[in-house]
C-alpha cells in the first residue's frame, strides 16, 4: 500500500518510560484544551452565556442563541484542520500543536474578559463568536496532532491502547470544566455566581496553558515524520495530496460519514445532551445535574481504555459496528429510564395528565419575541417553563390539561392548573436511589461512546499514509465531529422547543448513528489500515 519511510517502522523502539512522557504531555494537553473549548459548552447548557451575551428577554431564544455559538466553533474547526494539517505534514507533528494549543488557551482567557450584552450591547456576542472562531481553528489542529503524534510513537501492536488515552482525554476535558465550574460557584460569595464568578473558569485557562506548554515543549519531534523528513519524503501539498492519492477519497468518506460523524453524537449526546435534560426539561438542580453527568462520564473514562486496548487484539471496526448498533438500540430506553428517574412526578403527570394546546393556527416560532397568533403564544410559555406538551386543531385558542379545559389563558390559571394535576415546576433533586439510576443510565451511554470513540485515534491514523496523515485524518474528522456533533445541541434543543417532547431531540442523534453504521459496515475494510506506524 505504502512506499519509502510510509512502509518503514520507526527504527528505535521508545522505552516505557518515553512513552508514558509522550502520552502523558500528549494526553493532558488535549484535557486542558477540551476544557477550554467545553466550558462555554457546560455554561451555556445551565443558561448564564445565554443571558450574558445574547440577552433578549427570552429564555428560549438566549439558550438557542448561546447553542449557535457554540456551533460556531465546531463550524471553523474543519478549516483549523486544514491550516494547521498542512503545516502538520510540512513543518512536523510538535511544533504544530504547540501552536494550536497556545491559540486555544488565549482565546478561551478572552471569552473570561469580554464584557456583558448589557455594557456593551451588540459587541458582546461580536467577540464571543470571533474568540470562539479562534478556538474552532485551533481544535482543528489539535486532535491529529496529539493523536497521530502518540501514535507514531506507540511500539507496533499497540497504537489502540496508547492512543485510547487521547481519546478518555476528551471526555476528561468535560468532567474538568464541570469540577471547575462546581468549585469556581462554591467558592465565590452567595450572588456573585452569576455577576461574575462564572468568568473565572475561563481565566482559569491561563494557568493550563502554562502548563501546557511546559510538558510539550520538552518533546521531542515524531520518529515517522523525522524518518520522513531525513528521507526527503515529506509532501509538497499535503493537502492536495490528500485528494489525490489512491484510494484517498473512499478513506475520505468513511472517515467523515461513518467514524467521525456517529462517534460524535453518542459522545455529546452521553454528555451536553444529558447535562442540558437533567437541568432544562427534567427541571434538577443545576449543581446536583453537574455532579451527576461530571460523575459519570468520571467513571466511563476506563470505557475508553478497555476498547482502545481491546481493538489491538480484534481490530479497530468491530467495537464501533457494535457501539453503533447497540446506540440505535438502547438511546431512548436509557433516556426513558433517567427522565424518570431524574423527575418521577413530572413523568407520571405528563402520562396522566398530558398537556394539549390547541387552537385555529398553532404555529410557534422560538426566534420571535411575540407569537403572533394566541396558540403559539400558549406553546411559548409552556416551553419557557419546560412543559411538554401536544399539539390539536380546534377553533379557539385553549390549554387542556389531563382533559380538563384551563378556565382561562392567563398564566396564573396555567399554572395553577399544572400544580393541580401534578407537575412541580420547582427545581428538584431526585432520590439517593435514583441518583444510582441515573448514574448507571450515564455509564452505560459512556460505554456506547467508549466503544465507538476508543479505537479511532488508532483507525484514523492507521487509515492515512503518513506524509499525507495529518491532513488526511484532520479533514474529514473536523468536518464530521464539527457539522453533525457541534451542531447537535443546536438541533436537538430547536426540536425540543417546537415539538413539546422532551425526548425528540434524540431522533437527530438517532439517524446520523444509523447513517454511520451503514458507511461503517459496508465501506471500512481493516485491509485499509497502515500497521507500520
Amino acid at each position: 500500500m505504502t512506499t519509502g519511510v510510509d512502509a518503514a517502522a520507526p527504527q528505535r523502539e521508545p522505552s516505557k518510560a518515553e512513552m508514558r512522557q509522550v502520552v502523558a504531555a500528549s494526553s493532558l494537553g488535549t484535557v486542558f484544551e477540551w476544557y477550554d473549548f467545553f466550558i462555554y459548552g457546560t455554561l451555556a447548557a445551565s443558561g448564564i452565556i445565554g443571558r450574558t451575551f445574547f440577552a433578549t428577554g427570552n429564555p428560549v431564544m438566549e439558550t438557542l442563541y448561546a447553542w449557535a455559538g457554540f456551533a460556531v466553533g465546531f463550524g471553523f474547526r474543519p478549516l483549523g484542520a486544514v491550516l494547521f494539517g498542512y503545516l502538520g505534514d510540512k513543518l512536523g507533528r510538535k511544533y504544530t500543536f504547540l501552536v494550536t494549543i497556545t491559540l486555544m488557551g488565549v482565546a478561551t482567557a478572552g471569552v473570561g474578559f469580554v464584557p456583558s450584552f448589557a455594557a456593551i450591547g451588540v459587541a458582546a456576542p461580536v467577540i464571543v463568536i470571533a474568540l470562539r472562531i479562534l478556538q474552532g481553528l485551533a481544535l482543528g489542529g489539535e486532535y491529529g496532532g496529539a493523536a497521530i503524534y502518540v501514535a507514531e510513537h506507540a511500539p507496533p501492536g499497540t497504537a489502540g491502547y496508547h492512543t485510547s488515552f487521547i481519546q478518555a482525554s476528551v471526555s476528561a476535558g468535560f468532567v474538568l470544566s464541570l469540577a471547575i465550574v462546581l468549585i469556581c460557584r462554591f467558592a465565590v460569595p452567595a450572588g456573585a455566581w452569576d455577576e461574575w464568578g462564572w468568568r473565572l473558569p475561563f481565566l482559569f485557562s491561563i494557568a493550563l496553558l502554562a502548563i501546557s506548554l511546559w510538558m510539550r515543549v520538552r518533546l521531542s519531534e515524531s520518529p515517522v515524520f523525522q524518518a520522513m523528513k531525513a528521507a526527503g519524503e515529506v509532501a509538497s501539498n499535503p493537502l492536495k495530496e490528500s485528494f489525490t492519492y489512491p484510494g484517498n477519497w473512499r478513506r475520505l468518506f468513511v472517515a467523515m460519514f461513518g467514524i467521525a460523524a456517529g462517534l460524535t453524537v453518542i459522545w455529546y449526546t452521553a454528555t451536553f445532551s444529558v447535562l442540558s435534560f437533567l437541568q432544562g426539561a427534567m427541571r434538577v438542580e443545576p449543581v446536583v445535574a453537574q455532579l451527576l453527568v461530571g460523575g459519570g462520564a468520571l467513571a466511563g473514562l476506563f470505557w475508553f481504555i478497555l476498547f482502545g486496548k481491546l481493538s489491538d487484539r480484534i481490530g479497530r471496526k468491530k467495537p464501533i459496528v457494535i457501539g453503533y448498533g447497540f446506540t440505535l438500540l438502547m438511546l431512548f430506553p436509557l433516556f426513558w429510564a433517567m427522565g424518570h428517574a431524574a423527575n418521577p412526578q413530572l413523568a407520571d403527570a405528563a402520562r396522566r395528565a398530558p398537556v394539549v394546546v390547541s387552537g385555529p393556527a398553532c404555529s410557534y416560532d422560538p426566534s420571535a419575541s411575540q407569537q403572533a397568533e394566541t396558540c403559539g403564544q400558549l406553546i411559548d410559555y409552556l416551553s419557557k417553563r419546560g412543559i411538554p406538551y401536544t399539539t390539536a386543531v380546534t377553533p379557539s385558542a385553549s390549554v387542556n390539561i389531563g382533559g380538563i379545559p384551563v378556565v382561562s389563558n392567563t398564566a396564573i390559571d396555567i399554572d395553577a392548573a399544572l400544580a393541580t394535576a401534578g407537575y412541580r415546576l420547582e427545581k428538584v433533586v431526585p432520590s439517593a436511589f435514583d441518583m444510582v439510576l441515573i448514574l448507571i443510565a450515564i455509564m452505560a451511554l459512556a460505554a456506547l461512546s467508549g466503544a465507538t470513540y476508543g479505537p479511532v485515534a488508532a483507525l484514523l491514523t492507521e487509515l492515512f499514509p503518513p506524509r499525507i496523515r495529518y491532513s488526511s485524518m484532520s479533514i474529514p474528522y473536523h468536518i464530521g465531529t464539527g457539522y453533525f456533533g457541534g451542531f447537535l445541541p443546536l438541533i436537538s434543543q430547536y426540536m425540543v422547543t417546537t415539538s413539546g417532547n422532551p425526548y425528540s431531540g434524540l431522533w437527530y442523534s438517532w439517524a446520523v448513528v444509523a447513517m454511520a453504521l451503514v458507511v461503517t459496515l459496508f465501506f471500512l475494510k481493516e485491509s485499509d489500515l497502515y500497521r507500520g506506524a
